[in-house]
């Protein structure tokens, strides 16, 4: 029997590395993984070119600019890649009849909600790059509304590429105090958890059971990041450094972030069947199962 092939794009992020780690566990697909440097999703030519000689038959799609702060000034290479990127794979999708599974954002949110976000509720992005990821989710939706899946996430982390796990466990062990700001809350999410999640999407659709639409997904729980911070030290043994919540405003940054990112994760659990962790099972989980997460 001929293996279904699913191509990743971004593979060399947290995410697609973590994609990759599972690749073993789901012989029945012949996985295809790409970066920047196999396919420049900026080139509809190569993408097209690309989809017409793997004729995938899912696609997900983890390439993003997610330099926040940075996109700020760097708003045509932020666009570029969150949102026309995404028009060139959905248009290539579209012609092979690739299902796509795109991850997208909790910044498409201002964060000025009381209770965690839904689906449905109303976009304000308040970031160039919450707004380019809302292009790309706009783009997808107009192209291929009936064979696409939109992931929104929030607070990623994973042992591979940057993220804050790595370092606050870096700076923890550098410095005697870190200021971390304790008045934007959500849920953290490793980057694990959400490859399983996508996958289980593709099991499913196998199955017949495929529904499109957008759908929410992070780790269960809350917290600020300050006591994100403190959670990592206390899991990784730092004990000589101080940390000290400090409000947003005495923390200033290029890009406005969302101060409230929980999400509702009600809708993926009920059409996909998808297991939800908790924040800190999954923490815990990262820091033993990688020594390097450093």
């Amino acid at each position: 029997m001929t293996r279904k092939v699913v191509l990743i794009t971004g593979a060399n992020g947290q995410l697609g590395s973590e994609i990759r780690l599972l690749e073993n566990q789901y012989p029945q697909f012949a996985f295809t993984f790409t970066d920047i440097q196999e396919l420049d999703l900026q080139n509809s030519q190569a993408v097209i070119d690309c989809f017409s000689r793997l004729k995938p038959d899912y696609l997900i799609n983890c390439a993003a600019y997610t330099a926040v702060d940075k996109a700020e000034s760097d708003v045509e290479l932020c666009y570029s890649i969150n949102s026309a990127a995404v028009r060139n794979l959905a248009l290539a999708a579209k012609q092979q009849n690739t299902i796509v599974l795109h991850v997208s954002t909790d910044y498409v949110f201002d964060g000025k909600q009381a209770r965690p976000y839904r689906e449905n509720d109303a976009v304000c992005p308040v970031s160039v790059y919450g707004k380019s990821k809302l292009q790309g989710e706009q783009v997808l939706n107009e192209i291929c509304p009936s064979s696409s899946v939109i992931v929104r996430t929030a607070w990623l982390y994973s042992a591979f590429g940057n993220n804050f796990v790595k370092t606050m466990i870096r700076l923890g062990r550098e410095k005697s105090e870190l200021r971390v700001v304790n008045d934007q809350w959500g849920s953290p999410t490793y980057a694990a958890d959400l490859a399983k999640a996508l996958m289980k999407i593709v099991l499913n659709a196998e199955d017949g059971h495929f529904t499109p639409g957008i759908y929410h997904f992070s780790n269960e729980g809350k917290c600020s990041w300050y006591e994100f911070a403190q959670k990592i030290h206390q899991l990784a043994g730092i004990t000589n450094c101080k940390i000290i919540p400090v409000t947003t405003a005495e923390y200033p940054t290029a890009a406005q972030r969302p101060s409230f990112s929980l999400l509702d994760k009600s809708k993926i659990r009920r059409d996909y069947g998808v297991a939800v962790p908790l924040w800190t099972d999954s923490l815990e989980t990262c820091l033993s199962k990688f020594n390097n997460c450093n």
